[in-house]
């Protein structure tokens, strides 16, 4: 267990799907949490936690918020394809301001990438963790940066993190693509949890998906340095799910799925 394990822990994007989640699931668990979001958190808050509402541009407050935390679990920022305009801000400059104070407390970072940082390679091929960047929009641009800046600050400062590139982390999953990329709540709680308390992470990629035997995409990556393997599977919705696809050629071609398809000009 890490000392960082005693001190509060800072959430971005807790008013958000994943963020809710994870807030519940921690403090069940007995973490201190400091939660955040531009939204207004809107359950009852958990035992031991705090929200403040705070937009990732403002690096002061960022700071403020993070200080005396040992680890940052950053979901914060605009989370499908927008204009870039739209995601600059929060998922460019937020992610600077995230990774300063981390530095500034010596805090770990769980970052919350995305299979979109890759989407552009093809489902045909096996991928490893250190894959090349083939983003599929500016979201996944912008997840592609910030495992970049991770590795900057790691280099640099010493800042350890972890990148879980998120496939679809859903209750259940709805179509034929997440019986491939489907990552559980309860996976992403476990898994979130000891990135948290594991002794050493120095920096590493972590698939995000749950053990779904359609997912031949993703091979090696961190997972053993944190103990973490993942307990469910999509399997069990095969049956129903196996010929939901979108009949869009580009969309069923990449891994990235349907944001492949979002502006695409290029020709099918």
């Amino acid at each position: 267990m890490t000392d960082a394990m005693q001190k509060p822990i800072l959430l971005t994007g807790a008013s958000g799907n994943l963020g809710r989640m994870l807030a519940r699931e921690l403090a069940a668990r007995g973490f201190r949490l400091r939660l955040s979001d531009i939204s207004p958190f809107p359950d009852p808050l958990p035992a031991g936690a705090d929200f403040e509402k705070l937009d990732l541009n403002d690096g002061v407050g960022l700071l403020r918020r993070a200080e005396g935390c040992g680890v940052i679990l950053h979901f914060g920022g605009v989370s499908v394809e927008r204009p870039f305009e739209e995601v600059l801000g929060p998922n460019i400059r937020g992610l600077y301001h995230v990774y300063e104070a981390a530095r500034r407390e010596g805090a770990r970072v769980v970052f919350a990438s995305s299979n979109h940082s890759i989407g552009f390679h093809e489902r045909t091929e096996t991928i490893d963790d250190d894959c090349a960047f083939l983003p599929d929009g500016f979201y996944g641009l912008s997840k592609a940066y910030g495992e970049l800046m991770g590795r900057l600050y790691w280099h640099k400062h010493g800042v350890e993190s972890v990148f879980v590139r998120i496939g679809s982390a859903f209750p259940e999953p709805v179509d034929a693509r997440m019986l491939a990329t489907w990552l559980s709540f309860s996976d992403l709680a476990r898994l979130v949890e000891r990135c948290i308390v594991a002794e050493k992470v120095g920096t590493g990629v972590i698939w995000g998906a749950s053990a779904n035997e359609r997912m031949t995409w993703w091979g090696r990556d961190a997972r053993a340095a944190i103990g973490w393997e993942p307990r469910d599977s999509a399997d069990t919705f095969a049956g129903q799910l196996a010929g939901k696809v979108s009949g869009d050629p580009v969309a069923e071609r990449y891994m990235g799925g349907g944001f492949c398809a979002i502006g695409y000009s290029r020709g099918k």
